[in-house]
């Protein structure tokens, strides 16, 4: 434990020299302390503000964030360099109030980041750029190695859950992702909001047809005491189905209560490098 809580605090420091935030601490993920202790973290571009306000999530709100840092790719390229990663994750606050919703400054990351470590992978988890289909080909031109987009949950939730997104939208991007062809392609799902195992089940399939090649199920927990309730706690058995519908469908699936849609990202990433080269 002296060891982890060492690396956590040494990760925490690096990315405050570099003025850099992280997904794991802004969204007080319950996995940060083991992630930080194996060197790894999301980095959170775009500001700490996010134009949406989802009940899920405990990122602040606001109508009028800060404008891009034109250096903020160069200083996630140095943090991961120093950091040793590879495998670089980087996801973002919806930024509804920019012409291209955030997708010019993640494509800058990824160059930024191919240029300081060529040997690493880079996976992009993005929003839903308000449906434009110029700003997906912006990031996708750049060549994530895997784009990864939410759907978060079951279409019948998405007015209580995801407000001001739209469930047909973030297919049709997963859906444009994929037919660019080169990267992995991953979505996420939250559980114990109020769906059934059933919808969840429908979404897995709606994600395999839709191109995906990776979806992860994790619990949702609620992050602070405003956020919505959580509805049931998902069981062990319930996971298992779920990963056992992927291998059906073709695809995989980590399902379990922890996990998360940058949990252990490098790992599952190698995986479904490893089974599309066979």
């Amino acid at each position: 434990m002296p060891g982890r809580l060492s690396q956590r605090h040494d990760v925490k420091v690096l990315l405050r020299r570099c003025g850099l935030d992280t997904v794991c601490e802004q969204a007080r993920c319950p996995n940060m302390a083991e992630c930080f202790h194996s060197g790894t973290a999301t980095f959170l571009i775009l500001g700490e503000k996010c134009t949406r306000n989802c009940g899920f999530c405990a990122i602040d709100h606001s109508a009028s964030p800060v404008p891009p840092d034109p250096d903020e790719p160069a200083r996630i390229a140095g943090a991961a360099a120093k950091l040793g990663l590879r495998h670089v994750v980087i996801t973002s606050v919806t930024r509804d109030d920019l012409a291209d919703g955030g997708a010019g400054q993640f494509a800058a990351c990824i160059d930024a980041v191919r240029h300081k470590l060529p040997g690493a992978s880079v996976e992009v988890l993005v929003p839903d750029f308000a449906g434009s289909a110029a700003a997906a080909d912006l990031v996708l031109a750049a060549r994530p190695d895997v784009f990864n987009h939410n759907l978060e949950t079951v279409p019948r939730l998405y007015a209580e859950v995801r407000p001001g997104a739209e469930f047909e939208r973030s297919v049709k991007l997963l859906q444009r992702a994929a037919a660019s062809g080169g990267s992995v392609i991953k979505t996420g799902l939250m559980v114990g909001l109020g769906e059934s195992p059933a919808e969840v089940e429908q979404v897995i399939a709606m994600a395999a047809g839709a191109g995906c090649h990776v979806v992860t199920v994790g619990q949702y927990l609620p992050p602070r005491r405003h956020a919505l309730a959580m509805h049931r706690l998902v069981g062990d058995d319930e996971y298992e189905n779920y990963e056992k519908l992927g291998k059906k469908l073709g695809i995989e699936v980590v399902a379990g209560r922890l996990v998360r849609s940058s949990y252990k990202a490098e790992s599952m990433a190698k995986v479904r490098k490893k089974q599309a080269e066979r």
